[in-house]
């Protein structure tokens, strides 16, 4: 699958969203803050957020000193006032919803936004939790025994990766 492609399905998908109004884009650490980073900038907006899931995680146990690190380089940060805001929150893959499960507890820490809507590039199927996306760059299908890696180069394209799980 490519990217780059997707990236461009959900650039269209937000320029059409935003005649439906103002909102404000929060992307998850790290590849969904790499895609909320590259749209607001395409799209002129004048900024956007980062939420970092680590202290949210249902697997904190077992993250560990993974989870620290991810939390000390991309910390949450909203430039915007949270309490009734409409929020979209972009992650690059989502499969069993608790990440995004993870972001929401850690964006209702900050206030109550009007709405919240999420945005991926990869939607992977196999929830565990009742939570879908409101745009998908695509549906993708992917062994269990891999993972789907979002890279960023240095010219700031994407590219996916596929890693075997650990």
């Amino acid at each position: 699958m490519n990217a780059e492609l997707l990236y461009g399905k959900l650039v269209d998908a937000l320029r059409n969203r935003a005649q439906e109004g103002s909102f404000e884009l929060a992307g998850l650490a790290m590849g969904g803050a790499w895609i909320a980073e590259r749209l607001a900038k395409d799209l002129s907006l004048p900024h956007y957020g980062v939420i970092n899931v680590a202290f949210h995680r249902d697997d904190y146990a077992e993250k560990g000193m993974t989870a620290l690190r991810t939390a000390s380089t991309m910390t949450t940060y909203l430039p915007f006032d949270v309490n009734g805001a409409n929020i979209i929150l972009i992650d690059d893959v989502l499969l069993t919803g608790r990440t995004v499960r993870a972001a929401l507890n850690e964006l209702f820490d900050f206030g109550r936004p009007a709405l919240v809507e999420l945005m991926v590039l990869a939607d992977r199927g196999n929830r565990e939790l009742p939570i879908g996306a409101n745009f998908v760059g695509e549906q993708v299908h992917v062994s269990d025994n891999q993972i789907l890696v979002l890279e960023k180069n240095e010219a700031g394209k994407f590219s996916f990766q596929l890693e075997e799980r650990e």
